[in-house]
C-alpha cells in the first residue's frame, strides 16, 4: 500500500514539473471525454423524455388495460371492475371512458372530447397541469364536479382566470354545473377542446353516459402494476372479470410493457462509448510520443533509481502511473466541462417536451468518462514504462 501511494505521489510530482507538456498533450483527451460524457448524459435525458411521452400516451410501465362488457349490457361492468380493484388492493387503478361532452360557458357552446377517469389516472399518465391542479381524492364528493380542461377549451371559454373559479354548465335532462380546477397544455398545435372529469362525480350529477360497444364506447380499466407481477396480474384479471360478468361476457386485456426501450438505450450507449474510446485512443497517440521522449530524457534518473534498489516493477508502475494520473485529471476536467454544458443546454426547448422527472446529471455517464480516460492513460503509459524497465543501470549512468 505504501509503495502504491509513493508511486502515485511521485507521478503527481513529475506532472507538476512538466505542466506545459502535460497541458499540451491532454487538451485533446479532456475535450474527447467532455464530448463523450455530454452525449451520454443528453442521451439518457432524451430517453427519460421518451419514456414520459409513452407514459402519457399509454400509461406507465407496466399498465394493464382491460376492455370489458357483460353479456346483458355494460351497466354492471364498472361496479364489477371496482370490486376487483378493491379485492386485489391495487393502489393505482382507474376506470376510463371516452365520450363526447357538450358544455355551455355563458352564451358559448363547447363540444369537447371528454374522458371520465379516476383520480390516480393523473399519476399513471403523467398528465401535465400548467395552471391549477389535477383532481384531489376529495373531489369525488363535490356537489359541483371538478373539470380539468386543455388550453383550447379555456380559450373557448374566453380565457377565464382560474382564480375566479370559472364554471360551465352541462345541458340535458340532468343539467349540472362544473368547476374548472386545472388547465393542461395543448398536446399539439390546433388541438380541439378536451376535458377530464371524475367518473363517479360526473355520472352522479348527469347520469350514466350512453355506452355502445358497437361504437367502441365501453368502459376500460387501467391498472399500474410492477413489471414482475404483470404476467400474473394479466391472467388473474382476465379470469376474474370473465367469471364475474358471466357467460358470454367479452374481456380483452393487454399490457404496456414498453418493449425495446431499454435495448435501444443500451445500444446507444455502446455506440457512443465506442466512438468516444476511438477518439480517446487517437488523442493518446500524442501522449505516447511525448512520454517516450520524456523517458529518453530521464534515462540517467531511472538508472540512478535502479542502482539504489528500485525494482523494475516500481519503475514500470511509476512511469505508467504518470500517464494514468494525467489522463484521469484530464477526465475530471472533461466531465466538469460536460456537466456545465449539459446543464446550460435548453433541452426541453429543443425536445419540444417538458420533462416531469428531470434526472440529475447521470452518474453513469461521468463514471464512464473517467474510466475511459484512465484506461487510455494506462494504454498510453504501457510502452514508455516497458522502455524504462529495459534500461540497465550501468548504461543509464553512463548516458
Amino acid at each position: 500500500m505504501t509503495g502504491a501511494v509513493g508511486a502515485l505521489v511521485e507521478a503527481w510530482d513529475e506532472l507538476r514539473l512538466h505542466k506545459l507538456r502535460v497541458l499540451l498533450s491532454l487538451v485533446g483527451i479532456a475535450v474527447s471525454v467532455a464530448a463523450m460524457t455530454a452525449v451520454l448524459a443528453v442521451g439518457e435525458m432524451t430517453a427519460q423524455a421518451q419514456v414520459e411521452m409513452m407514459d402519457r400516451d399509454s400509461g406507465r410501465q407496466t399498465t394493464i388495460t382491460v376492455n370489458a362488457w357483460g353479456a346483458t349490457g355494460t351497466e354492471e361492468v364498472v361496479p364489477t371492475m371496482r370490486a376487483m380493484v378493491d379485492r386485489y388492493d391495487v393502489t393505482h387503478a382507474s376506470v376510463v371512458l371516452w365520450t363526447m361532452g357538450r358544455f355551455r360557458a355563458g352564451a358559448t357552446t363547447i363540444d369537447a372530447q371528454l374522458q371520465l377517469v379516476d383520480q390516480p389516472y393523473g399519476v399513471m399518465h403523467r398528465v401535465p397541469v400548467s395552471e391549477g391542479a389535477w383532481f384531489s381524492p376529495s373531489d369525488d364528493e363535490r356537489r359541483a364536479p371538478a373539470l380539468v380542461v386543455n388550453e383550447s377549451f379555456l380559450a373557448a371559454m374566453g380565457g377565464a382566470d382560474l382564480a375566479g373559479r370559472p364554471v360551465v354548465t352541462v345541458p340535458g335532462d340532468h343539467p349540472a354545473t362544473m368547476v374548472v380546477v386545472g388547465v393542461m397544455p395543448d398536446r399539439w398545435e390546433g388541438e380541439g377542446a378536451t376535458a377530464f372529469a371524475l367518473y363517479d362525480a360526473y355520472t352522479r350529477v348527469t347520469g350514466a353516459p350512453e355506452l355502445d360497444p358497437m361504437m367502441g364506447a365501453v368502459p376500460q380499466l387501467e391498472l399500474w402494476v410492477p413489471p414482475e407481477l404483470a404476467e400474473d396480474a394479466d391472467r388473474r384479471v382476465r379470469a376474474d372479470l370473465t367469471g364475474a360478468l358471466g357467460e358470454g361476457a367479452m374481456v380483452d386485456v393487454y399490457r404496456n410493457d414498453q418493449f425495446g426501450q431499454q435495448a435501444f438505450n443500451d445500444t446507444f450507449r455502446l455506440v457512443v462509448v465506442g466512438i468516444g474510446a476511438l477518439v480517446l485512443l487517437l488523442g493518446a497517440l500524442s501522449l505516447v510520443n511525448i512520454a517516450l521522449v520524456t523517458v529518453r530524457q530521464r534515462i540517467r534518473e531511472i538508472g540512478i533509481r535502479r542502482s539504489f534498489g528500485a525494482s523494475s516493477g516500481r519503475v514500470f508502475f511509476s512511469i505508467m502511473l504518470e500517464s494514468v494520473v494525467a489522463t484521469a485529471v484530464a477526465g475530471v476536467v472533461g466531465v466538469g466541462l460536460a456537466i456545465t454544458v449539459v446543464q446550460a443546454l435548453p433541452l426541453e426547448t429543443w425536445l419540444g417536451f417538458t420533462i416531469e422527472d428531470v434526472p440529475p446529471f447521470p452518474l453513469s455517464a461521468a463514471l464512464t468518462g473517467l474510466l475511459a480516460a484512465a484506461g487510455v492513460g494506462a494504454l498510453a503509459g504501457l510502452l514508455p514504462a516497458v522502455v524504462a524497465v529495459r534500461v540497465r543501470p550501468i548504461d543509464a549512468i553512463r548516458y
